[in-house]
């Protein structure tokens, strides 16, 4: 079914705000349906907003599976400290040097979905080794569904989740044709993981660039010894609000960063398969995480 793009900007704030509460688990789906219904009118139903509101990956294909410029691949990496071992797409450029600088590319809670593949795709356009780990590996991975995978989320432990992105990001830094240098993204969820990996890795982390991810806390920020680039919505108005905080820590600790707060941009803005994508934060990010990167991690 071929479904007409919607912006954020067609519905009301309240209905988006209901949906990231359903999406980080503070409510169930009945909860959501049912608060969906009170903006159904003029013969829209729940229904139909709900699926208005879903992902539609075709929209966010922007480098092609078989782009000749790009070679990609699925690799196994032991994580004995976490679940055992962690399945990863590899997505790097066809040709030029025999080793590149890597980004690990972690993704929103609902797992490695086809959004986030394509970002791994668009970083090997550029030049970079891009590693993007499924934190769903060991409940079986992503099942290609984004609520399905909302809810296998919900059942891996954390703890041993992050144990799997530090042994990826270890993975991705110490692979022969690795320069040695690594960064990394992530959105939500792996906003979060990033922030982290940056305080476990030290100064085997060259730089971050985490969407709307959650602060480490502020004892952990002089462990930081990578340059952050911290990216937020303002509508998304939980997370933008620990900004602060965190941009004062950092200051302190005198780690080089940036933090942009986008006017009117949602929880997800980066996103480009669901109406809370905002195309001009979006690209203005884009650019600024991408020569980010060319200054910290590849040069």
């Amino acid at each position: 079914m071929n479904i007409e793009r919607k912006k954020a900007s067609d519905f009301p704030q309240e209905l988006l705000d209901l949906l990231d509460s359903y999406v980080h688990g503070a409510i169930g789906r009945r909860e959501f349906m049912d608060g969906a219904q009170k903006f159904a009118v003029g013969g829209v139903t729940a229904a139909a907003l709900v699926e208005m509101l879903k992902p539609n990956y075709a929209w966010a294909i922007q480098v092609p599976e078989n782009d000749a410029r790009i070679r990609t691949s699925t690799v196994s990496v032991p994580s004995p400290q976490g679940n055992g071992s962690i399945n990863c797409y590899l997505a790097r450029p066809a040709s030029g040097a025999a080793r590149l600088p890597g980004i690990l590319v972690v993704h929103e809670n609902r797992g490695l979905n086809p959004y986030v593949k394509d970002v791994a795709r668009r970083l090997a356009t550029v030049g970079y080794m891009a590693l993007a780990p499924d934190g769903l590996t060991s409940v079986g991975g992503y099942p290609g569904d984004d609520e399905k995978g909302g809810a296998l989320f919900g059942t891996v432990d954390r703890a041993k989740m992050q144990e799997d992105m530090i042994a990826a990001a270890l993975y991705l830094k110490n692979r022969p044709d690795s320069t040695g240098k690594i960064g990394g993204t992530g959105f939500c969820y792996g906003g979060g993981v990033i922030n982290q990996v940056a305080v476990r890795l030290g100064a085997d982390f060259a730089a971050g660039a985490p969407y709307y991810g959650a602060a480490p806390a502020a004892a952990d920020v002089p462990k930081i010894k990578a340059a952050m680039l911290v990216f937020h919505g303002e509508a998304d108005t939980r997370l933008a609000g620990a900004w602060p905080e965190y941009d004062a820590a950092l200051k302190t600790a005198g780690v080089p960063h940036e933090g942009h707060i986008y006017p009117k941009a949602q929880h997800g803005f980066h996103n480009d398969t669901t109406p809370r994508y905002d195309e001009a934060a979006a690209k203005d990010s884009w650019t600024r995480a991408t020569a980010w990167f060319d200054k910290y991690v590849k040069a």
